[in-house]
């Protein structure tokens, strides 16, 4: 499990709690932490969860070497997000640095409903109920204890916030399950 436990920094004033952190990817190598929110989402318990939970459910026991874990995809999905984000506003697309976090949390939130193993348990564990719908349940939770700060990732991860940069990832998570 990744865990982004900062080192305090005292001084005589207050204590300084570094939260600009680098991590090194097995697949992507370095990725940077680009806001002090991301960096407390990351810290929260619902997202520390994914560490234990396996991208590809089954497969390790077939492939001793596929151990990628949904925590480890998601800071992935977030990195490639900062990519896209660079290439859009590199090429003229205006996008707010508030647009920016909102639709990099919405993607690093993207899987926080799933549940052990994956998609193998999904509809044993919560029937009727969806990842989707459970991550949008866990960021509306998520939501209410940072006061509000994920409301436009919310918008953006239901598809309700209409930007041409912006698509619905709810729905793109839809798809895959199909």
């Amino acid at each position: 499990m990744i865990s982004l436990n900062s080192c305090q920094i005292s001084n005589k004033k207050s204590e300084y709690l570094n939260k600009r952190k680098i991590i090194n990817d097995p697949v992507y190598g370095f990725i940077t932490i680009p806001t002090e929110l991301i960096f407390d989402l990351i810290e929260h318990p619902s997202f520390q969860r994914l560490g234990r939970i396996k991208q590809l459910g089954l497969t390790y026991l077939v492939y001793p070497g596929a151990q990628h874990t949904r925590l480890q995809h998601a800071l992935g999905a977030m990195h490639l997000m900062a990519q896209t984000l660079e290439v859009l506003r590199s090429k003229g697309t205006e996008i707010t640095n508030e647009e920016a976090e909102a639709v990099t949390i919405a993607i690093l939130l993207h899987d926080v409903g799933h549940g052990p193993i994956s998609h193998t348990l999904e509809k044993l564990v919560v029937n009727g109920i969806s990842h989707e719908e459970l991550s949008i349940r866990i960021m509306e939770k998520i939501n209410s204890e940072f006061g509000g700060q994920l409301s436009l990732a919310l918008e953006i991860f239901k598809g309700n916030y209409q930007r041409n940069f912006c698509i619905n990832l709810y729905q793109v998570n839809l798809i895959w399950i199909v």
